[in-house]
C-alpha cells in the first residue's frame, strides 16, 4: 500500500488505545508502519532494478517486521536517555508499552502490503516466494477518506494541525482531480471523486458539530472497523471473481488443448466490481477484465516463445535486468521481435500484471538486444 495509508493506519492504531501505553507511542506508530518502506534506500546503492530485487524484501519479513518493531522504540529510548543525561530532562517513555505499541503497528505494514496483488515474501531470508493477497489495489481512496476523516476529527484540536490536515487533503483532491479528468478514467475513479468531495464536505461538518469530544477514541476504533470489514467484503468479491476467471481460463485452454496453470484475478482501482485477471497455459498467457454483472471482455492471448524464439529467451534471461525482472514478476512473458533473424533481434521482458512486451512502464518490463545464434 502507499505511505498515506501505512501512514493513517499507524495514526488510527495509536489513537484507538496504543498512544496510552508509553508517551511518544503516537510517533512510534507512524515511523514503526512506515519503516519497511526503508528498503527504497537500495536506489541510493545501485539502479531502479536494484530497488525492484530488494523492495519488499527482507524489512517485510516476519524477521525484518520484528526487528523494526523492536529498533524504532529502543532508539527512541536511547535518545531520551542521551537527552536527560545532557539536560534536565525527566525521562518519561514506559519501554516495554512502547515496544507493543511497535511491534503492533510495525505488523500492519506487511499485513497491509500483502492484500494487495505486489505481493510480499515474509519467510525472508530462508525462502524467497512472494505470496500475495489480491484484494485491494495499491492506492484505495476510500481507504483514505475513512480514516483520514477520523483521523483529522480526532487530531485537528489546535489551528496548525486543522492547516496541516488541509494541506493533506488539498493535495489528494488535487491528484483525485486528474485521475478522474484522465481519460483513460473509468466510471469507478469518476465516481471516487464525487465521493471524495462529499466525504470531505461530511467530516467538516462533524468536526464542527464538536464530534470529537462525543465520541474520542471510539472513532479511531470505528475506522479500523471498518477498514477489516471493508477487506471482508473484498475477500468475498474477490473469491466470486477469482472462481469466475479459473472458469473463463479453463475453458479458453480447453478451447486450445492447453493445460491451465494457474490465474489470478487481481484489483483494480477505486472499485471491488471489476477485477484485472491473468491466466497461464502450458504454452500461453490470457490477459481479460471480470465484471460484475457483466461479461467478460474479450480474452488477450500472449504464446509463449518457442523453438527459435525459446532459444533467443534464453541468451536474454542472461543479462541482468531480465533476471532481476523474472525473479519479480508472477506472469512473466517474452516476445522475440523476429525469431528468424540475422545479427541481432530484440527480446521483450513483461510482467502481465502490470504491462504487455514491448510497453514502456518502469520496471515491469524490459527490452534486451541478444545476438542471434546465426552471427
Amino acid at each position: 500500500m502507499d505511505n498515506l495509508t501505512h501512514s493513517l493506519v499507524g495514526l488510527t492504531t495509536a489513537k484507538a488505545g496504543l498512544d496510552r501505553l508509553s508517551p511518544y507511542a503516537t510517533v512510534v506508530c507512524l515511523a514503526s508502519a512506515n519503516a519497511a518502506d526503508a528498503d527504497f534506500v537500495s536506489l541510493f546503492f545501485g539502479d531502479r532494478w536494484t530497488l525492484l530485487q530488494h523492495h519488499r524484501g527482507i524489512t517485510h519479513s516476519i524477521v525484518g517486521t520484528i526487528a523494526i518493531g523492536l529498533f524504532i522504540p529502543m532508539l527512541a529510548f536511547a535518545i531520551e536517555r542521551i537527552a536527560a543525561l545532557l539536560t534536565n530532562y525527566k525521562t518519561r517513555i514506559r519501554l516495554r508499552g512502547l515496544l507493543i505499541a511497535s511491534l503492533i503497528a510495525a505488523a500492519t505494514h506487511p499485513v497491509m502490503d500483502w492484500t494487495n496483488n505486489y505481493g510480499v515474501r515474509p519467510l525472508l531470508p530462508w525462502s524467497g516466494r512472494w505470496f500475495y493477497g489480491d484484494l485491494i489495489f495499491i492506492v484505495d481512496p476510500y481507504v483514505w477518506l475513512v480514516l483520514g476523516g477520523a483521523m483529522f476529527l480526532l487530531t485537528s484540536s489546535s489551528k496548525p494541525r486543522a492547516v496541516a490536515w488541509a494541506a493533506v487533503a488539498t493535495v489528494v483532491t488535487a491528484l483525485m482531480f486528474l485521475a478522474s479528468r484522465n481519460r483513460d478514467a473509468g466510471a469507478a475513479v469518476k465516481t471516487a471523486f464525487i465521493v471524495w468531495i462529499a466525504g470531505i464536505a461530511i467530516f467538516a461538518s462533524l468536526r464542527a458539530m464538536n464530534w470529537p469530544r462525543k465520541f474520542g477514541r471510539a472513532l479511531a476504533v470505528a475506522a479500523l472497523l471498518f477498514g477489516a470489514g471493508y477487506w471482508g467484503v473484498l475477500a468475498w468479491i474477490h473469491h466470486t471473481a477469482y472462481t469466475e476467471t479459473v472458469a473463463i481460463a479453463n475453458q479458453l485452454a480447453a478451447s486450445r488443448g492447453e493445460r491451465l496453470i494457474k490465474a489470478a484475478a487481481m484489483p483494480t482501482l477505486a472499485t471491488p466490481f471489476t477485477w484485472q485477471c491473468v491466466a497461464e497455459t502450458d504454452r500461453a498467457m490470457y490477459r481479460f477484465v471480470v465484471s460484475t454483472g457483466d461479461d467478460p471482455s474479450p480474452p488477450n492471448r500472449y504464446e509463449k516463445p518457442a523453438g527459435q524464439g525459446a532459444q533467443l529467451v534464453s541468451l536474454a534471461e542472461r543479462d541482468r535486468r531480465a533476471q532481476i525482472l523474472l525473479g519479480f514478476a508472477r506472469f512473466p512473458i517474452e516476445r522475440v521481435t523476429s525469431d528468424s533473424c540475422v545479427g541481432q533481434t530484440l527480446v521483450q521482458f513483461a510482467d502481465l500484471r502490470y504491462t504487455e512486451p514491448g510497453s514502456s512502464r518502469g520496471n515491469f518490463s524490459v527490452n534486451i538486444p541478444v545476438d542471434c545464434p546465426s552471427r
